[in-house]
């Protein structure tokens, strides 16, 4: 018992880290994913195609690779030549790659309104920004909280992924230890951080859906 509570500040030091990044990212990339989805489903054909372009690129490679390449490349493109410490690189890198995702899971919600509804608010004077703000995207966030808990569970475990920017997050901090003592401990008590946090967020969501179906009945 006391070798734990000797590990749990480092540990608890690389929760903060991972609780940062999770937050800013879901922070960021939500109301990014939203505008994006937006565009996707507009009549601009042009603007339309250069998302689902960004989209298919930012799901079609891993994020370790974009955070590599946010990191270490991106100071070398013509024009931007921006080099980021490792922190904002993450931050950057979590929320274009999950913004994507959250596009598509808006997008899907957005269409899956029927047609009916926009052609009824239509005949009530309304713009095409009152009805997405009133009658569709009302709709559109009871319909995705289920792929949305999917993935911001997801975003969770990601995290981890910090590490190859010397990122001191949860599972680093765990790492250094099991390296310093030989003693898989640290692993198990990361393990428990990492499904207290997944366990809050299925409870919330869970809360969320369950309001929502109220008001459905």
């Amino acid at each position: 018992m006391d070798y734990f509570f000797q590990i749990l500040g480092p540990l608890l030091d690389g929760t903060a880290v991972t609780l940062q990044v999770f937050l800013l990212t879901l922070v960021l990339a939500v109301p990014l994913g939203l505008a994006l989805a937006l565009v996707r489903v507009s009549h601009f054909r042009t603007a339309a195609g250069l998302v689902g372009g960004y989209i298919w690129l930012m799901r079609g490679t891993p994020l370790m690779l974009q955070m590599l390449f946010i990191y270490f490349a991106l100071p070398f493109v013509p024009v931007i030549g921006v080099r980021l410490p490792d922190f904002p690189a993450a931050i950057v890198a979590f929320t274009l790659n999950y913004a994507a995702y959250f596009a598509e899971i808006f997008r899907s919600g957005i269409q899956s309104v029927g047609r009916g509804q926009y052609e009824a608010a239509r005949v009530l004077g309304m713009s095409y920004g009152q009805t997405m703000r009133r009658i569709i995207l009302p709709q559109v966030v009871k319909r995705i909280l289920p792929p949305m808990s999917n993935e911001t569970i997801t975003l969770v475990k990601d995290t981890s992924l910090i590490y190859v920017l010397a990122m001191n997050d949860l599972l680093r901090a765990a790492r250094g230890i099991v390296q310093r003592d030989f003693t898989t401990m640290p692993f198990a008590v990361a393990a428990a951080f990492y499904l207290i946090m997944t366990l809050v967020l299925t409870w919330g969501f869970m809360r969320l859906e369950k309001r929502y179906a109220v008001y459905e009945d």
